[in-house]
């Protein structure tokens, strides 16, 4: 007598799943704040103030004139925005609810939903504050120019999925060593600071310092995206291919250390986290 109707359909289930997707990507976007909104001006601040900081750092070492040519505060948004995606992708998608979560106790919430979800409401804050900030800056500043923004756009998806990639492994490595995970994700954030290369042009680096960088997939993708924004730059020394098969091969290990883990679950895991 209670129990609920469901489709064996194909589009039924396909529908029902995106639906659940859904309603779990607005609740994993208003868990950083109870309003969405204020979620989403606290991310564009943070944004605009490292913009601002790096612009003020350039300024004071008087290193604005060794960039590449083109509008400065836009060279400095590029790195900024693909920093920011791929460091929140990794941390949203790495703190998604597990296994013992207590949600897993809904059907048909499963540990799949709970990931793609966590992925999907950092790709949705990332790209609002992106567009929000490029409009504001287009109609308060400067008329912004992108010489490819489709190439461009492609590749800003590309530092979220790397993100979301090196969030699945540790996702999966969480349950097993939760102090240690903790520990590296906030050194991997620290590291991208300067490894991302968002502070300088890849062409310009010697081979001896190009050497401490280039295995660093957002060093890659930071540096092509530079090459698709600015007609007058071309990137020589960064690969398109490299972040893909990266992150290809992180998502495989991250998947197969997830069903691993979820085959080996325990309630007790909870507390540890």
């Amino acid at each position: 007598m209670f129990q609920k109707a469901t489709s064996n359909s194909s589009f039924g289930s396909a529908f029902s799943i995106w639906a659940v997707i859904y309603h779990t990507t607005v609740r994993s976007v208003r868990m950083g704040h109870s309003s969405a909104i204020v979620a989403l001006l606290m991310n564009i601040l943070q944004s605009c103030m490292l913009v601002a900081a790096f612009y003020m750092m350039f300024s004071l070492l008087g290193l604005k004139g060794a960039k590449l040519r083109g509008d400065f505060i836009l060279y400095i948004m590029s790195g900024i925005f693909m920093y920011m995606t791929h460091v929140k992708a990794v941390s949203a998608v790495m703190s998604a609810e597990g296994a013992t979560s207590k949600m897993m106790q809904h059907a048909p919430m499963n540990t799949a939903i709970s990931i793609i979800s966590a992925a999907l409401s950092a790709l949705y804050t990332q790209t609002l504050s992106l567009l929000v900030i490029l409009f504001a800056y287009h109609t308060l500043l400067n008329p912004v120019y992108i010489a490819d923004p489709v190439s461009a756009l492609g590749l800003f998806v590309l530092s979220w999925a790397t993100g979301c990639a090196v969030g699945l492994v540790l996702f999966a490595l969480s349950p097993w060593f939760p102090t240690f995970t903790s520990l590296f994700a906030t050194l991997y954030r620290r590291v991208q600071m300067l490894a991302s290369g968002k502070m300088f042009v890849a062409n310009t680096l010697p081979p001896v310092v190009l050497a401490m960088f280039d295995w660093n997939p957002l060093f890659h993708i930071i540096d092509q995206v530079r090459g698709y924004m600015f007609n007058n730059y071309f990137p020589r020394n960064s690969d398109l291919e490299y972040p893909i098969y990266v992150g290809i091969a992180l998502v495989m290990i991250g998947l197969m250390g997830e069903f691993y883990t979820r085959q080996h679950v325990s309630s007790s895991w909870s507390a540890r986290r």
